[in-house]
């Protein structure tokens, strides 16, 4: 047996950025489906005190954030690789579109898909909003750059496009977006690649 564990659903995309990262420095674990029944737990919640997926064990070590997670992976097991660079401007900018990925993306395009598919008692219309003012500034960015930190695929990368790809999931059109519909084909390409699984698009909203 592999000694990482990934407690995770299918159908987050917090969870799958884990197991793109994990598929493409080609590391070995073990996948263990987490849905909310196990979730609620006491034996799970000594892992995860919030109920919440992700959850990566390694060995005695034990992490709950997805974008730590990816860190932790990074700097473990590939610190030499392009997915998390030394350079302090370039780790900067990584770090800067992390947070992206826990703000605007959070808030917008995944919090709308969690309400239309999951009825998660959060504010679509809020969630629009957010999507509205957000999605423009990625494609502006992403017309002058084939991925968002560096020159190279980056754990930004991952842990931006698995919500900005299922935006229509939420309502929510990419159409319009020809530069970030490059970016999502690109990492599609990448060595490891595997897709999550869709649910039907609602009708769209924007």
């Amino acid at each position: 047996m592999p000694h990482i564990k990934l407690y995770a659903t299918p159908l987050s995309g917090h969870c799958h950025r884990v197991v793109l990262l994990l598929n493409m420095l080609s590391l070995p674990f073990e996948y263990i489906d987490a849905p909310a029944t196990l979730r609620q737990t006491d034996e799970f919640k000594k892992l995860s005190p919030l109920a919440q997926v992700p959850v990566l064990v390694d060995g005695e070590l034990v992490l709950t954030d997805s974008n730590a997670i990816m860190v932790y992976l990074v700097k473990r097991y590939a610190p030499d690789s392009h997915w998390l660079p030394e350079d302090a401007v370039e780790a900067a900018q990584v770090q800067q579109w992390l947070s992206k990925a826990a703000g605007e993306i959070r808030y917008g395009v995944a919090s709308a898909r969690m309400v239309t598919q999951f009825k998660a008692p959060e504010n679509y219309d809020a969630a629009i909003a957010v999507a509205r003012k957000f999605l423009p500034h990625l494609e502006a960015h992403l017309s002058q750059h084939e991925f968002l930190a560096t020159d190279k695929a980056t754990i930004a990368d991952l842990a931006c496009s698995c919500y900005v790809k299922t935006a229509p999931e939420g309502g929510i059109s990419l159409a319009n977006y020809p530069s970030i519909r490059r970016w999502l084909a690109h990492i599609e390409k990448l060595p490891g690649y595997q897709p999550q699984p869709e649910l039907t698009r609602p009708a769209e909203v924007i």
